[in-house]
Formats: structure tokens, sequence, C-alpha cells
């Protein structure tokens, strides 16, 4: 199994599992890798350090920013997992349903859901919290 560190244009990098590196290449020429981040299948190998286990050798301490980078997607990641397990999909009634909770026509429950902006402030003027969460349009259906 070979673990390649991939970027697509946006400068998201992540790591891909490959059988081989021509079964890597063979998925990206069918445009069957994708950034988790962005979904973009214009993805590139980039360099990367060999992953060597020295006994008594230590991780350093400081971590390069790539790694950081990768860190942070991932946290990113789960939290977003999070949110689309605890709430409810309500697609583009988000502002209706928000409203009848508020107002007790509707029982009060985690939503999550498609506003306007100038809807999502009517909201908040009404006295109505509200939280903008952009989600990029690859993690909109399984978040994997």
């Amino acid at each position: 199994m070979k673990v390649l560190d991939l970027q697509c244009p946006d400068g998201h990098r992540f790591e891909g599992w490959f059988a081989s590196a021509d079964d890597f290449e063979s998925q990206r020429s069918r445009k069957l890798v994708e950034c988790p981040m962005c979904g973009a299948t214009d993805v590139s190998r980039v360099p990367s350090a060999p992953r060597l286990n020295l006994s008594g050798a230590t991780e350093a301490s400081a971590t390069p920013a790539s790694q950081q980078a990768a860190q942070w997607q991932g946290r990113a990641l789960r939290a977003l997992r999070e949110v689309f397990e605890k709430t409810e999909n309500v697609g583009d009634r988000f502002a209706e349903e928000a409203r009848r909770m508020h107002y007790n026509e509707a029982p009060s429950r985690n939503i999550r859901g498609v506003a306007s902006a100038a809807d999502a402030q009517a909201l908040v003027e009404e006295g109505i919290d509200v939280m903008p969460l952009p989600v990029p349009a690859a993690l909109k259906g399984s978040l994997q």
C-alpha cells in the first residue's frame, strides 16, 4: 500500500492510499481522486518525506506548516461530521423552520439548512440565533 501526499489547485493537502503509484495515476486520469475539502479532481502528488520507524527516534517538536494544515483540515472534518450527525437537515426551509421553532409552532430541535444572507439577517433581527457554517460542496453529501 502506498500513502501519497496530494494537493489540489486550491492548496489543500491530503493523503491518498493506493495499491501503487500506477494505481494512483490510473485513478487520477479517470477523475476518481478528489480533494476532500473542495471536491477538485485536478490533484497532483507533492513531495513528501519518507516515513521511517527508527527505534529510539522521537518526533520533532516543531510541526511543519503543511502538517499543521492537514491537522486543521482533519479537525474541521471531524467537527463538520459531528454537526451533520447531530442536526436535522431541513434544506431550503431553514428560515421557515427556525421561525416555527422560535414561535413554538414546531418542536425545538437542532437543525441545519440553507438560508440567504437576507433571511439569516431577518432571523437575527427577530431574535432567532443562527450560525452560518460554510460547507464545501464536496462535503455536503457523505462525509468520509
